[in-house]
C-alpha cells in the first residue's frame, strides 16, 4: 500500500527511525541484499578540494573508476571553485592540479 502525505497525496519517501523492526534494508533480513563492498582499487580517480592554505584536503568532491568522468568532475570543480586549489588524483599520483589565482 503506498504511503500518503498529510495532504493525502502519494508520498515519494517514507522516513523511519534507525531501530524500526520493520526496516529490512541492510539490517540482516535474510532476503534483502545488503550493500556491496567496493574495493578502493576499483575507484582510483579522486577530485580533491584543498583548504585555503593548501595544506590538507578539505573535501573529496568525486571518486570514480573512469578517467573521463574523473576529468569531467575535475573540470567542473575548477569552474565551481575557481579560487581554490584542486587536484585530480589517480591512486597516489597527482594527474592534474588547479592552482587558484594569486592575489
Amino acid at each position: 500500500m503506498p504511503t500518503t502525505s498529510a495532504a493525502g497525496a502519494p508520498a515519494l519517501y517514507r522516513l523511519i527511525p534507525n531501530d524500526d523492526p520493520n526496516d529490512f534494508g541492510s539490517k540482516g533480513h535474510p532476503y534483502a541484499p545488503g550493500p556491496v563492498p567496493v574495493e578502493r582499487e576499483d575507484l582510483p580517480y579522486k577530485v580533491e578540494l584543498w583548504d585555503e592554505k593548501k595544506v590538507s584536503v578539505e573535501q573529496v568532491l568525486a571518486i570514480t573508476a573512469s578517467a573521463a568522468i574523473g576529468f569531467a568532475a575535475y573540470f567542473a570543480a575548477t569552474k565551481e571553485f575557481s579560487n581554490r586549489y584542486i587536484t585530480l588524483r589517480h591512486k597516489n599520483s597527482v594527474v592534474s592540479r588547479w592552482n587558484s589565482p594569486s592575489h
